[in-house]
């Protein structure tokens, strides 16, 4: 247990309401200094209130927060307010607000949803400063490999409760399940109990003796206690998709630029194929969702075009698709779509009992979509996509602003989805799940193509940095006597080498700056520079890597 002068902050009490409903009260917790903790709950559950309480930009209904004196909070807002015409990226303007909250060098970080719209490199990044020793931390998001590496300490909200756990996100699921499990056994003793004593009740008032009332009092908290319901685990929802033909998509020679502005595709070639799950990654501003607004139609290509089949029917989600009528309920914006959906083999799940899959109980389904949670109306959206029963499912950024359950229920969702899927992502770990390959935006028009998922993608590359590296510090070998064999030409020997050089060189500044990051006392701006080029530095690395091997297998298949 922490000692009294190391807790950095205390709540106690804390209660908070929207109109006449709860979204938590009477809740207590404390930090101490160098924990890092990661809060999960469901979306609508008051994870940015209690944030926003805890950070001083909101008070409580009841309750208190006790900060220890002098303590300097720094606080990253989920969202993020910018001028009025400000035209750089939700991923600029996160990174920016991320370098300037680390500037003010606080003594304890509140972040909510930090990885939201950061591309790869920089999501990497911050995970590995979050990591450093001494940080003190209490944060909210969905990214799980994030979760997993940084936190030491997860508190869960649920049912208006609050508990913790001491260790990471894996140690959580664990402990987690455990607690479920004995929470289940012990309202199934009440139930076998309660049956024994209904009977007594119902006996005749003879038969109960003036000293057997403490059992009938007793009687009352067992049937309270039979009473409980502790949602199943989801069953898996194998939804029929609409048919879809052999011919999905092809993209012909399709070239786009803006005026300007960067390259995006250069006559980029693909022939999309049947039950096909893509994902798509890059750096900000490479033209991830461009290309998906390519295919939809929703931008035009400046040359070439891409040829749709006729039996596709696209199902979008994304942030800019989210429109609803605020004063409509719940469950009037999905019955607007189908009162149904069809399982195939005539079974059909009722436009309820789908939202309650993912998890609109019936209560919330009366409420106006005017009280969601930013969340919830996230989540009514990808119910809204997901009623059309599309063939073919184009999703941009997904897992923002989801919570942890609603993405275990989509990521099941998709791996039994029986049609063509397209992700963009920066949620690594929603990627390694859902996708089997990956289109991979170099910028500046160049995409490759890798056979796997991202971790899969993460090794290769890793592993082809050593190796180049490898080749590059190791002694010349001397020539052999035998029958000459073609050679690479004069300009790609010499690129070959020069490759090699430099692949070393910034496997070198990679070691240098991770080491600098990994000292205790690091200034505020060395770390804000080196923040910016660690992912440059990845990327450059990739590049050259790639363009190795392939000057690599052309040497060696002469």
């Amino acid at each position: 247990m922490s000692r009294p002068e190391s807790v950095s902050l205390v709540a106690q009490g804390l209660t908070k309401r929207i109109g006449d409903r709860f979204l938590f009260r009477g809740l207590s917790l404390s930090i101490a200094e160098g924990q890092r903790v990661g809060l999960v709950a469901q979306n609508g559950t008051g994870k940015t209130s209690l944030l926003n309480i805890l950070a001083g930009v909101d008070a409580p209904d009841e309750g208190e927060v006790i900060l220890r004196s002098g303590l300097r909070i720094g606080y990253l807002p989920q969202s993020i307010a910018t001028d009025e015409g400000d035209t750089r990226s939700g991923g600029q303007v996160k990174r920016a607000a991320i370098e300037a909250l680390f500037k003010t060098e606080p003594d304890i970080l509140i972040l909510d949803e930090p990885t939201n719209h950061l591309d790869l490199g920089m999501v990497e990044w911050l995970e590995s400063y979050l990591r450093r020793g001494g940080i003190t931390l209490l944060m909210v998001t969905h990214d799980r490999y994030f979760l997993d590496r940084v936190c030491n300490v997860i508190l869960e909200m649920d049912d208006e409760r609050l508990y913790t756990y001491r260790g990471n996100y894996a140690y959580y699921l664990e402990k987690r399940q455990e607690r479920i499990d004995n929470r289940r056994a012990e309202i199934a003793r009440a139930n076998n109990l309660y049956r024994t004593e209904l009977e007594w009740m119902r006996s005749t008032p003879q038969a109960r003796s003036h000293k057997a009332r403490y059992r009938e009092e007793a009687f009352y908290d067992i049937e309270k206690k039979a009473r409980e319901r502790i949602a199943d685990d989801k069953m898996r929802l194998e939804v029929k998709s609409t048919y879809i033909g052999s011919k999905i998509f092809e993209a012909e020679y399709v070239s786009k630029a803006f005026p300007d502005g960067p390259v995006i595709l250069k006559d980029f070639y693909y022939n999309f194929s049947r039950y096909e799950k893509m994902g798509i990654i890059g750096n900000n501003g490479t033209g991830k969702s461009t290309f998906v607004k390519l295919l939809l139609g929703l931008e035009t290509p400046d040359s070439g075009r891409f040829n749709v089949g006729d039996t596709v029917t696209f199902g979008y989600f994304s942030q800019e698709g989210m429109h609803f009528d605020e004063g409509m309920k719940v469950i009037d914006a999905v019955t607007a779509i189908a009162e149904y959906v069809d399982l195939g083999g005539g079974r059909k799940l009722s436009a309820m009992q789908f939202l309650q899959h993912f998890m609109f109980t019936p209560l919330q389904q009366q409420n106006y979509i005017s009280k969601l949670s930013g969340g919830e109306k996230r989540r009514l959206h990808l119910c809204t996509v997901l009623m059309r029963q599309p063939n073919f499912l184009v999703l941009d950024e997904p897992t923002n602003d989801l919570d942890i359950m609603t993405l275990q229920v989509l990521e099941q969702y998709l791996q039994d989805f029986q049609g063509c899927v397209i992700v963009v992502s920066h949620d690594r770990y929603f990627m390694d799940r859902v996708v089997d390959h990956l289109l991979v935006f170099k910028g500046d028009g160049v995409i490759d193509d890798f056979p796997g998922n991202y971790t899969q993608y993460r090794a290769f590359t890793a592993e082809a940095s050593q190796r180049a590296a490898s080749t590059a510090s190791a002694p010349a070998q001397k020539p052999r006597l035998t029958e000459p064999k073609k050679r690479l030409s004069f300009r790609e020997t010499k690129e070959l080498e020069t490759l090699e050089q430099e692949i070393a060189a910034l496997e070198s500044e990679k070691a240098q700056i991770e080491q600098t990051l990994s000292g205790v006392s690091v200034p505020v701006d060395d770390i804000v520079r080196l923040s910016k080029r660690l992912p440059q530095l990845e990327a450059e690395m990739e590049e050259k890597t790639l363009r190795w091997m392939e000057l690599e297998e052309k040497k060696d298949n002469l």
